[in-house]
């Protein structure tokens, strides 16, 4: 665990250093990759999980007729004790609207951290945001992130499977999104603001609901807990302490920081992507908040408390991946998503816009460096850091 931040910022900063000397030299041809190698340990990435290798039955809307296709394009992952969850999102539109196949359902698949599938689900809707609870035992999934949004929860231990509505038309005119449990409360991410038509004067529209759910109606009530152009307290080194208004265009994924985070440590962190920004929150009732400006897009984040292995979708490949390597206590790893930020282009990846790649975060400063990855392809989107056994 890191116990003084100031350290852990230098060594973040001397680890950042020393990947751009390196890149700089290889480019230059004045290095060799076993250099690079020897100067700075590669991470390794390797598949365990293929959606292509798994598969689900489906009904096209108004036909009573199955048919089975594999399971493609996975997102979130979520941990529950000693087995891990994903979702497949099977091409499902972001508003509910059926694939190209006329299917119409994503599919959760549990699995060990082996990749060997243990059992799975099917949720009508496309399945953005997932998250195991483990005060309930419950696995959590938001469908449809830009509209037409409800949320599921599942118990791995019974089967069953419940579908919730919302308790009221969701006020940001978008959908939900990413899930985390704080403090015992289920936060959700307002995505999409405007999709349906426009929200309610700014900064009146939400970026982050809390969740109760009552079993007894199916209903999922809802209460914003910040919103989009809320005040916050900048972070970077560059203007700390200053006071800015903010204006969300993208919430998207959330996380808690560990308690053994080099920064922000207990808080709760939202990433409006495509603004490149991360927002942290201490608090639901009356919350402060902080952001820290990013050098790039990202969507996940994980911190390493030491020697462990990052699990990660892939969603282009339809894969979840685990890396192993030399993660040092204090390490924030990011899923770097260019093509998702604001001024990326309509066509991407595209020159000065790649695709997903696996990245080191400096929580002063915001700034993003790629860290080198050898053997699977790795475009990271759903993150999830397993320390190793003890």
């Amino acid at each position: 665990m890191v116990q003084n931040p100031r350290r852990a910022a230098m060594a973040l900063t001397t680890a950042a250093a020393t990947i751009t000397m390196l890149t700089a030299a290889v480019a230059a041809g004045t290095g060799t990759a076993a250099a690079a190698a020897a100067t700075h340990p590669v991470f390794q990435a390797r598949a365990i999980l293929n959606g292509a290798k798994l598969s689900h039955r489906f009904q096209k809307a108004g036909s009573k007729t199955w048919h089975t296709e594999p399971l493609s394009l996975p997102d979130d992952i979520s941990a529950l004790g000693p087995v891990l969850f994903t979702a497949f999102q099977n091409g499902v539109g972001p508003q509910g609207q059926a694939a190209p196949d006329g299917n119409r359902d994503s599919t959760v698949v549990e699995f060990t951290p082996s990749g060997h599938p243990v059992r799975q689900w099917d949720l009508r809707g496309k399945c953005d945001g997932l998250t195991a609870d483990p005060l309930t035992g419950q696995v959590i999934a938001t469908v449809n992130e830009d509209a037409n949004s409800s949320v599921y929860t599942i118990g791995p231990a019974t089967g069953q499977v419940r579908h919730y509505q919302y308790s009221r038309p969701l006020p940001h005119k978008g959908g939900t999104d990413a899930i985390s449990i704080y403090h015992g409360q289920v936060l959700v991410s307002a995505s999409a603001p405007g999709t349906t038509g426009k929200p309610a004067p700014r900064p009146y529209y939400p970026a982050v609901y809390q969740v109760r759910f009552d079993p007894a109606t199916l209903i999922a009530h809802i209460r914003p807990v910040f919103y989009g152009e809320d005040k916050a307290t900048v972070a970077n080194r560059d203007g700390q302490g200053s006071v800015v208004r903010l204006g969300l265009t993208d919430p998207d994924s959330n996380e808690i920081v560990p308690f053994y985070g080099p920064r922000f440590r207990g808080a709760f962190m939202l990433t409006s992507q495509g603004d490149k920004e991360q927002i942290f929150l201490w608090r639901t009732v009356r919350p402060r908040l902080t952001v820290l400006r990013l050098s790039q897009s990202v969507d996940d984040t994980a911190w390493a408390s030491g020697p462990g292995r990052i699990y990660t979708t892939d969603n282009a490949a339809g894969t979840v991946n685990v890396v192993t390597g030399p993660f040092q206590p204090g390490m924030v790893l990011v899923a770097v998503t260019p093509c998702d930020a604001d001024n990326a282009p309509a066509t991407c990846p595209a020159p000065g816009f790649p695709a997903n790649y696996l990245g080191a975060l400096n929580p002063w400063t915001g700034h993003i460096s790629k860290l080198p990855v050898r053997g699977e392809a790795l475009h990271p989107q759903g993150m999830l850091f397993a320390p190793a056994p003890q």
